[in-house]
């Protein structure tokens, strides 16, 4: 059976679903990997904001991201995340495929954690700039560029 992966605007989610989107995010990013910070940053409420995520039999989020769109117009990736019960499975790589998809034609940057940089490389992805920490953890931008 296909993996469903689900995608909505923030005022198509349901509360329940939200919550457990949020929950899979807090858990990765602020609990697992120790980052006090503002998780929610009021970016998942913008217009332009697809939520992308998929969910085991019983409904729990096992992974999620977003797209953004920036002033530039490039779309931004963000909040990759995958429950550690479901890691390497191939979930990530799933979702950036749908989210690829969705965004079509554009450019799409992302601030990858500098660990992943090999992987988000082998989806198309180069260095566009220099390497800075946040929240304490190392990070590169990234950019997917189109090719006309």
């Amino acid at each position: 059976m296909d993996l469903e992966i689900k995608r909505a605007g923030f005022a198509e989610l349901p509360a329940e679903a939200a919550y457990r989107l949020w929950q899979l995010r807090t858990a990765v990013f602020v609990v697992e990997q120790d980052c006090a910070y503002q998780e929610l940053d009021g970016r998942d409420l913008e217009l332009t904001t697809r939520h992308f995520w998929t969910e085991d039999a019983a409904g729990a989020v096992t992974a999620y991201l977003r797209v953004l769109v920036e002033p530039s117009g490039d779309a931004r990736i963000g909040r990759l995340c995958v429950a550690s019960s479901a890691r390497s499975g191939g979930l990530g790589r799933r979702l950036m495929s749908a989210a690829h998809h969705e965004v079509g034609q554009r450019d799409i940057v992302l601030d990858a954690q500098s660990h992943l940089g090999r992987w988000y490389a082998e989806l198309g992805y180069q260095v566009d700039g220099p390497a800075f920490v946040e929240d304490g953890i190392p990070h590169v931008p990234m950019r997917r560029t189109v090719q006309p």
